[in-house]
């Protein structure tokens, strides 16, 4: 019955339409009454069977003039839903064009009148059955692959096709179409075949004027799809289609360029030209904008844009061009601490830091690179005058501007020209950003370097590499000149012999380093004012060819002299590093040692153009195979003994192991160690060998060195208090041998990105060659022995000496050794027991004779024999000279016994349970001779960078007594000689003697420093810089001084006369040193912050003052930079944003810099957990908390600029700490923390959720947070869950944001893109 109700209905439309088509009706009256019939019938409006109906019965059987206007007025009156007519035409009259070309015309009319008012279909009735019948009718999920269960993914879909759809019938009419990859029509726009009988009056004239028509057709086509792409609304509904449908949009790009560059339709536009088509097709073109409509939030908006260097800092009162770099400032002065070994690359750090600030700060690759040469440049010039002591040295300090920079940039460029084409094309999900053209970095590396020599006063060489620098530029002159040179000619001429100055500068010497690393060519030889001049002919009186790497690559031998210029001048090709290492794996016994000394010569200190191939081949040969003829049943490694001692020795040096720290190689060289230590630990020393030096050597000494360098790769003497304050651990404390060996074995793991990343290829490649299989702890059972043991002595007091025992005799043998000129009976010094030790027995014969033991035997009773020494000297049975003198001959025996010392020393000092001892200088040594001075000069030191700690005690107001085990230690170290020689072993002491004096209450740390400077009076400024740290340690509020110290030296707030210009100059200085007569330099605040922060336990509360002192500095900035009378006119003015542009642009700059310096700390102060710590916990709780107003009046402004700084402050810290991309391992745990903020933000925005904080500060908060987030790392969006991202855009909309909303949801992914595509629609935006 129901059906044939309908049946009548329909039977009655078709009727009352033939009826007013015969009769010549006028159409609105034809509609008006369809609408009442329909009405009356109870048919729902629009109808989706009268589309349908109406479309068929106009294609083709009435395809006349009056039917069209009957559909024109249906839709009109919204009879007919218009998206829907408009599917059904275009897979009817598209696909007929050619032999309708009248129909299509009218198509495009109704287009053009019909598809941009979307608003009111979107919200109509009966939409649900609309959208079903459009994706049934276009095929829009099958097409797209997403269902059309949202009107807004529908809207998308459908005006992504409709604009293809033209396209493709637009290139097809002008025979374009065949020139693409899409030969087969994917939109239903190739023609059918031309019924032509059907046209009874076919002729010449009808066939001239239908061809007139298709070409007007195929022109206005063509300016639909340039309106298509102009309208407000649709364009950005096409963004939409841009950013999550790459696949195809990278098609319609193809075709659009084709057209542009083809099409004679385009040009015969007159509303179109080719060149507008490309612009609004390109993707530097912004449509979804951040600005805001309303609020007093939109003059922020407009200062919170991240412009360029010049533009931005620029305006910061204080600040200078490149203080937009400030964190990479930080991070490279930070890699100078000589006590932090990292196990992963400085380079791969560098270069995630470098793409996050690119990115956050939005530079072109041009400011970027010269702000990172800038860094590194500042860097050096902070070093020119070291201060002497075991710590990192100009050279280092070189290392990372000539050699690791340079690889940061050569990654970087390497990156972007190696991407696949389909990445360059749609990989990047950025739009926000001008899209790069590959090779652009490149080109900018250029215009950075020709725009560095603008920096004369950052470019002027230190004296040690002055001589390097006008051998740079005289290369370049005699090249500019015609004239060719070798390497030869340089080494046998000084350039004082050249007729004309050639004069160099820094920027020669990253020249260089850059061409051998191919990224620049001899072409930059010809910048402009690169070079002096010309010369016209070699100096005459050129020397003989003496001794060098030319003669050496020519075939010389390796005599002394040779060896002594290899070893003093570094390599200058990869081919001649390459030779040495030939002679080193083939050549003879005395051959693979002189390889071995030149390779940790000058090439490896100051080879930085090819130092990343000299760190790999010491790797190589630590690492030797296992000869194809060997047959012994001793260890291979046995035979190459003199070469590894040669290299061990070599790289042990500061400097040394800190280029391999930068390298990322310290895990492969402890896997390369390992092995040695394994080895030679296990052999008794009855057999030596002699090196090239005449020195003979045992397997103690290869063994004592290896594991002290060994050692010195993670912090082994540290307690387990360190290895994390609750849930947080500090930084640098998973470096244990475990963790280096995880993370040398990861660099096994061959991924797809290991052929792209330089930096991982080499990582992989240093990994592979010493085995390409995973290495493990348990794979060096003697290590794992002693390290257990270790933890042990450190968590528990010694037990488990038993009389009688192996390990019993050894210990009295080696306490027999050591005290062989005491007589004290018959008693051994074993039989004293004390709370450490409880072993007894006789004691054994005096013996001269040093035992012949393996070294892991004596490891394993060196903590029973010190203890035993230690005790015997608290009871009075070993004077303290004659303790530290038998100390100091158990290390001479086996030097490695030292670590064993320390580890017993720093466990027993923290336990506390020895009774000081008075350093009186009649027991033990005493410091009265400067004590006062040090402190004096810590006092000064801490005065200088803002720092007052009254607690600090006036020099001999108080006796100088330390723990004993302290004071032996500190005995024992002063016996030791300052030079080459026990330099190695002193790097190792060195450290745990200070941790353990910092731990130990004031003033332990002055008087070991000051016993240290009456021992080495040349080190005196870094023992009391040392010494001035450890207060830190003990003090809180100290803590608290230090950053706010930082905070105002870098914005220039408070500052003292020396610091008042603000920016990286007053927070780091230029480095320390004694350069004034008769004191210490004031050090700067940034710098003493960076030697601090790793020692200091609590580092949660770091955070939380962190964020105390940046609101702090905020309302300060506020109230500096901004007049309290400016302030109020720009919170009445109408147009405020113009009254005080400049005090509020400067304000926010200044706002910025502070919230960067906070966030820089806050990252290197505890790395990733506590940036997450950070977010999931101490920002939740300051917003929750109340928080007292300082000043009255002009709150607004202030909670505002608070906002936003936090803002940013945030926004830097999850960039730091897990990238803007996905490249990194950190980001795998973004997802997670990113996504518990989130919730928190949209959960207040809801009302869930109580804030105590100031509403203007929370406003512009969340809304800094979010325009961040989508300008600068829209990748982090697609990682949060799409309800929390639509609820928090609409609580932007609520609070009038739409535009900020809007954005939010476009960069969500497509699971905001349907809600996006609505928001739009509804807002007429």
């Amino acid at each position: 019955m129901a059906v044939s109700v309908q049946t009548s209905i329909w039977d009655g439309v078709m009727e009352l339409t033939k009826v007013a088509q015969q009769k010549g009706s006028d159409p609105l009256l034809w509609a008006v009454q369809l609408s009442s019939n329909l009405n009356s019938a109870g048919v729902s409006l629009p109808s989706v069977d009268l589309a349908n109906m109406l479309v068929s019965y106009i294609c083709w059987d009435n395809n006349v003039p009056i039917a069209w206007k009957f559909l024109d007025k249906a839709l009109m009156l919204k009879i007919v839903p218009p998206m829907l007519v408009l599917a059904l035409l275009s897979t009817r009259v598209i696909p007929s064009r050619c032999s309708q070309p009248v129909a299509y015309r009218l198509y495009l009319e109704l287009l053009k009148r019909h598809a941009f008012p979307l608003k009111s279909q979107l919200n109509g009735p009966n939409f649900q059955m609309i959208m079903k019948s459009i994706d049934a009718v276009l095929h829009l999920s099958k097409i797209f692959g997403l269902p059309a269960s949202e009107p807004g993914i529908l809207v998308v879909e459908f005006i992504f096709l409709i604009l293809c759809q033209l396209l493709e019938a637009s290139l097809d009419d002008e025979g374009l179409l065949n020139h693409t990859l899409e030969q087969k029509s994917r939109w239903s726009a190739k023609p059918q075949e031309m019924e032509i009988d059907g046209h009874s009056c076919y002729d010449e004239k009808w066939n001239e004027s239908n061809e007139i028509l298709q070409n007007a057709n195929t022109v206005m086509a063509i300016e639909i799809i340039g309106k298509l792409l102009r309208h407000k609304g649709t364009s950005r509904i096409l963004y939409l289609a841009r950013r999550h449908l790459p696949t195809h949009w990278v098609s319609f790009i193809r075709q659009v360029r084709l057209l542009e560059a083809n099409s004679l339709a385009l040009r015969n536009s007159e509303t179109l030209t080719p060149e507008a088509l490309l612009q609004l097709t390109s993707d530097n073109r912004t449509v979804l904008s951040r600005e805001c409509k309303t609020s007093t939030l939109q003059k922020f908006h407009a200062v919170l844009a991240f412009g360029s260097l010049a533009s931005s800092a620029g305006l910061c009162h204080g600040a200078s061009r490149s203080a937009l770099w400030l964190p990479l400032d930080l991070v490279l002065e930070d890699a100078m601490d000589g006590y932090q070994v990292d196990a992963t690359s400085v380079i791969e750090r560098i270069t995630g830091l470098v793409k996050t600030l690119q990115a956050i700060n939005g530079t072109t690759w041009h400011d970027t690179f010269l702000g990172l040469w800038i860094a590194a440049l500042r860097l050096v010039q902070r070093g020119r005058e070291s201060i002497e002591g075991p710590v990192p040295r100009l050279d280092t300090r070189l290392c990372i501007l000539l050699c690791i920079t340079v690889l940061v940039v050569a990654d970087l460029v390497e990156k972007e020209e190696n991407a696949p084409i389909d990445e360059t094309e749609c990989g990047s999900t950025n739009h926000w950003k001008e899209k790069e053209v590959p090779g652009t970095r490149r080109i900018d590396l250029i215009s950075s370097l020709q725009m560095l020599g603008d920096y004369q006063g950052l470019l002027t060489p230190p004296q040690s590499v002055i001589s390097a620098a006008n051998q740079a530029a005289a290369k370049a002159m005699f090249f500019v000149s015609g004239i060719g040179v070798g390497s030869a000619y340089f080494e046998c001429i000084s350039v004082k012999d050249m007729p004309i100055s050639c004069s160099g500068n820094m920027r020669h010497l990253i020249v260089e380093a850059c061409i051998a690393r191919n990224l620049l060519d001899t072409s930059a030889y010809f910048w402009p004012g690169y070079v002096n001049g010309c010369i016209s002919q070699i100096p005459h009186g050129v020397p003989a060819q003496v001794p060098g790497w030319s003669s050496f690559m020519k075939g010389a031998t390796l005599t002394p002299a040779m060896i002594n210029a290899l070893v003093s001048t570094p390599a200058s090709s990869l081919a001649e590093l390459e030779k040495v290492f030939e002679i080193a794996v083939s050549g003879s016994d005395d051959e693979k040692m002189s390889a071995a000394t030149i390779l940790c010569g000058a090439s490896l200190i100051q080879g930085w153009n090819i130092q990343e191939h000299t760190v790999q081949f010491i790797i190589r040969l630590l690492s030797p195979p296992i000869p194809a003829d060997y047959s012994g049943c001793e260890s291979h490694l046995i035979s190459y003994a003199p070469m590894l001692n040669i290299l061990i020795v070599g790289i042990a040096s500061v400097d040394c192991v800190q280029s391999f720290s930068l390298h990322g190689l310290v895990p492969q060289l402890a896997c390369s160690l390992m092995p040695i230590c394994e080895v030679f630990g296990s052999c008794v020393p009855d057999v030596s060998w002699t090196l090239t030096t005449g020195e003979d050597i045992s397997a103690h000494a290869v063994f004592s060195n290896a594991f002290t360098l060994l050692l010195r790769l993670w912090r082994f003497n540290h307690p387990p208090l360190e290895h994390g304050i609750g849930d947080v651990p500090t930084v640098g404390s998973q470096l244990t041998p475990e963790y280096l060996l995880s993370v040398r074995n990861s660099h096994l793991v061959a991924c797809g990105n290991v052929t792209r990343d330089r930096n991982k290829k080499r990582l992989h490649a240093a990994a592979t060659y010493s085995s390409p299989q995973p290495v493990f702890v348990d794979s060096f059972p003697k290590l794992k022995a002693w390290y257990r043991q270790h933890q042990a002595c450190i968590a528990s007091t010694l037990s488990g000496l038993v009389h009688g025992t192996p390990v019993h005799r050894i210990v009295d043998e080696l306490l027999n050794m050591m005290f062989k000129a005491i007589n004290r009976g018959a008693q051994s010094l074993t039989s004293v027991t004390s709370g450490s030790s409880s072993s007894s027995g006789p004691g054994t014969e005096d013996n001269t004779i040093r035992p012949k033991l393996p070294a892991w035997d004596i490891l394993e009773v060196v903590p029973f024999v010190v203890d035993a020494a230690v005790t015997a000297c608290a009871h009075g049975r070993l004077s303290p000279r004659e303790l530290a003198t038998g100390l100091k001959d158990l290390a001479d025996y086996l030097p490695a016994s030292l670590a064993a010392i320390v580890s017993y020393f720093s466990a027993e000092v923290t336990r506390g349970i020895w009774k000081p001892v008075f350093m009186n200088g009649t027991d033990w040594p005493s410091p009265a001779a400067n004590l006062s001075n040090v402190e004096e000069q810590i006092k000064k030191i801490l005065a200088a960078t803002g720092v007052v700690v009254p607690s600090l005690g006036a020099g001999g107001s108080y006796p100088a007594t330390l723990p004993l085990p302290l004071a032996a230690f500190v005995s024992l170290t002063i016996t030791y000689k300052i030079d080459r020689g026990s330099e190695r072993f002193l790097n190792l002491a060195g450290p745990a003697l200070e941790s353990l004096a910092a731990g130990c209450p004031w003033p332990c740390m002055p008087i070991v420093a000051s016993l240290w400077t009456q021992k080495a009076k040349r080190w005196s400024d870094f023992l009391v810089f040392s010494a001035s740290r450890t207060v830190f340690l003990q003090n809180r509020n100290a803590v608290y001084q230090l950053l706010e110290s930082c905070f105002s030296s870098t914005l220039g707030l408070n500052a003292t006369p020396t610091l008042s210009n603000g920016s990286v100059g007053a927070l780091l200085g230029h480095g320390f040193g004694s350069h004034f007569c008769g004191g210490i330099t004031p050090v700067a605040p940034g710098i003493l912050y960076l030697r601090v922060y790793r020692s200091i336990r609590d580092i949660v509360f770091m955070a939380e003052e962190i964020v105390t002192i940046l609101m702090n500095s905020v309302r300060e900035i506020a109230f500096t930079g901004l007049p309290r009378e400016r302030l109020e006119k720009l919170k009445t003015t109408k147009n405020g944003m113009k009254y005080g542009q400049v005090s509020l642009a400067t304000a926010m700059t200044r706002v910025k810099l502070a919230a960067s310096l906070g966030a820089s700390l806050v990252w290197l102060t505890g790395g990733l957990l506590l940036v997450q710590s950070l977010v999931k916990e101490t920002l939740p709780s300051w917003f929750i908390s109340k928080h007292r107003s300082e000043q009255e009046g002009s709150e607004d402004m202030v909670g505002m600029l608070g906002g936003y700084a936090l803002a940013y402050f945030v926004v830097l810290c999850g960039a730091f700490a897990w990238g803007v991309d996905s490249s990194s391992s950190a980001s795998k745990r973004r997802p997670k923390i990113l996504g518990t903020h989130m919730e928190f933000l949209a959960s207040a925005l809801d009302g869930k959720i109580s804030l105590g904080c100031d509403g203007a500060t929370w406003r512009a908060y969340v809304s800094g947070f979010v325009s961040l987030m989508v300008g600068c790392t829209p990748n982090w969006a697609l990682e949060v869950d799409v309800d929390v991202l639509k609820r928090l855009s609409n609580g932007m909309r609520q609070w009038n944001e739409e535009e900020l909303a809007l954005a939010l949801l476009g960069i969500g992914g497509v699971g905001t893109m349907g809600a996006a595509a609505e928001l739009l629609v509804e807002n007429d935006m």
